[in-house]
């Protein structure tokens, strides 16, 4: 089998060469550096394709990443704006519970303005029928009260507070012990000056300078009356007590009994 393709192999290679034997040497020499320079061209186009493709791939790479990157910034969007809708959706419920709010301060105030002008009503029946101490202060306090109300710069809030401020003023009267002068003090058709003495809210004394005079304050007949003089060392060391010129020590003074609220069965 094979001596039967033998001369059908050998035959083409013998007319190459008989082909080539019949070409010139300068003829081929040409051919030659024509096929080298197409070569040459060919690889040097081929590089030029190469260069363009790996520039091509090295966008193709940043553009993915690019994408990639874009990706990742709309989720992270996405996630921002489903917390912003959560605030928003936050911020209308506190938007509505503060107009609900409004509603009922509005409510509040027109409730709470008569009550605070009936809490200084009482406030100076108060001071009317208690015993009389410090009257100037308390009387000019209660004015300035009277005269807050009607003032559209204070808030609610400021003239309740100052209300309840001078309550607890006149609270803390029953529990201190306090001595002061008044020097317009009148007493039997006279104008002294005496020492005044309060103890709590039970006993108000006074007690002229020189130690000669003294008298209390009878509330249940709302007047002043005169003292026996076994009082008078009493209240000079009572008024020094006060003062805090003297050492804290028991005394013996007026007191000022309860009042009856019912009659007897």
């Amino acid at each position: 089998m094979n001596k039967q393709r033998l001369p059908f192999l050998v035959l083409p290679v013998v007319a190459a060469m008989m082909f080539a034997a019949c070409i010139p040497a300068t003829a081929f020499a040409a051919t030659l550096a024509d096929v080298l320079r197409t070569v040459q061209t060919i690889n040097q186009e081929a590089r030029r394709s190469q260069q363009r493709v790996d520039a091509l791939t090295d966008e193709t790479r940043r553009l993915l990443n690019e994408y990639k990157v874009v990706l990742k910034e709309n989720e992270g969007l996405r996630v921002y704006i489903r917390q912003l809708e959560r605030q928003i959706a936050s911020q209308e419920d506190e938007m509505r519970q503060l107009n609900a709010s409004i509603d009922q301060v509005t409510v509040i105030e027109r409730q709470i303005t008569p009550l605070m002008h009936r809490m200084i009503d009482g406030l100076e029946r108060f001071v009317e029928m208690d015993v009389p101490f410090n009257e100037d202060e308390r009387r000019d306090r209660i004015d300035r009260l009277r005269g807050m109300m009607d003032r559209a710069d204070v808030a609610v809030s400021e003239k309740f507070s100052q209300i309840l401020n001078a309550y607890q003023i006149e609270n803390e009267f029953g529990r201190t012990m306090e001595a002061y002068v008044d020097d317009s003090f009148e007493y039997e058709g006279r104008t002294l000056v005496v020492d005044m003495l309060r103890f709590g809210r039970i006993s108000l004394v006074f007690q002229t300078p020189d130690g000669e005079t003294i008298g209390g304050w009878n509330q249940q007949q709302r007047r002043w009356e005169e003292l026996d003089d076994s009082y008078k060392s009493q209240i000079r060391n009572a008024v020094r007590m006060a003062r805090k010129q003297a050492s804290v020590d028991l005394l013996i003074l007026p007191i000022n009994a309860p009042e009856s609220v019912g009659g007897a069965d």
